[in-house]
């Protein structure tokens, strides 16, 4: 009987209950897509991130309830987690090799870990797609900027953001992973939400990989490389976040729900 070691984790927080929850399986080898692509559904969380080891690093993928994704923040933050305070990985950085994103690694300071990930190039969106857009939303944006994988909807204020009652039946036929909505923070420098109804997923709690694509507006927007982020989901969570140009430094702390076995008969 095959069993799989399995950890439930709170990324992007430091409380149990908030933040944005992924699961991190350890499979000794890589098992197949389909299989994979079930156990995430079967967890039903935003992500699930497989992650086998290879030398002293590891390789990693991730997949929502519905499909595999390029690239998944929060989910790598709690594998970092896992390994840095579970499993008692010896050094200061865990380099993670992804067949979509390249390579990332995961630091660790003080009690806080830090992403390290390429950075997303966005390009202004045509007025029709922002049209679109705004009818998702039922509320007019500053601008709509396409990146990699998201759009990414600028709107005037935090309490706009708040306040947002998006159409995700419409959202859902979007041609991107999801779309990220963003505004200048009233206590933070920024702040975002992140809807992707045809990843399986109506709105994430925290998304690390958004923020590749958030850091270069709000670099430039606001004349600074370090950055104090916020999600506003119901969940919620806050990022320290630092652009490099090339690539994003995006920190937070993250807390350890669960453990437990999957069970392959």
């Amino acid at each position: 009987m095959e069993k799989i070691k399995m950890y439930q984790v709170d990324a992007f927080t430091d409380k149990l209950f908030s933040g944005n929850p992924a699961a991190v399986c350890l499979p000794e080898k890589w098992i197949n897509d389909d299989l994979m692509q079930s156990i995430a559904a079967e967890n039903n969380l935003a992500e699930t991130a497989f992650i086998v080891p290879d030398g002293k690093d590891y390789e990693i993928r991730w997949f929502t309830p519905t499909t595999e994704v390029d690239l998944c923040g929060h989910a790598t933050l709690a594998s970092a987690f896992v390994l840095f305070d579970v499993l008692h990985y010896p050094d200061s950085i865990i380099r993670f090799h992804s067949a979509k994103s390249g390579l990332l690694s995961v630091s660790k300071n003080e009690g806080m870990l830090f992403l390290d990930f390429p950075t997303d190039v966005s390009e202004l969106a045509k007025e029709g797609e922002k049209i679109t857009v705004e009818d998702s939303l039922g509320i007019k944006l500053a601008k709509l900027y396409k990146g990699r994988t998201d759009y990414l909807a600028v709107i005037d204020s935090e309490e706009s953001l708040i306040n947002l009652q998006p159409d995700f039946t419409k959202i859902s036929v979007l041609k991107a992973r999801g779309l990220i909505v963003t505004a200048r923070g009233n206590t933070v420098d920024f702040v975002s939400r992140f809807f992707a109804p045809q990843s399986g997923i109506n709105e994430d709690p925290v998304t690390g990989s958004a923020h590749t694509t958030l850091l270069p507006y709000w670099s430039k927007k606001l004349d600074k490389n370090k950055l104090i982020a916020r999600q506003l989901s119901k969940r919620g969570g806050q990022l320290f976040c630092e652009y490099k140009n090339e690539r994003c430094s995006i920190g937070g702390k993250a807390r350890l729900y669960l453990t437990g076995e999957i069970i392959m008969e």
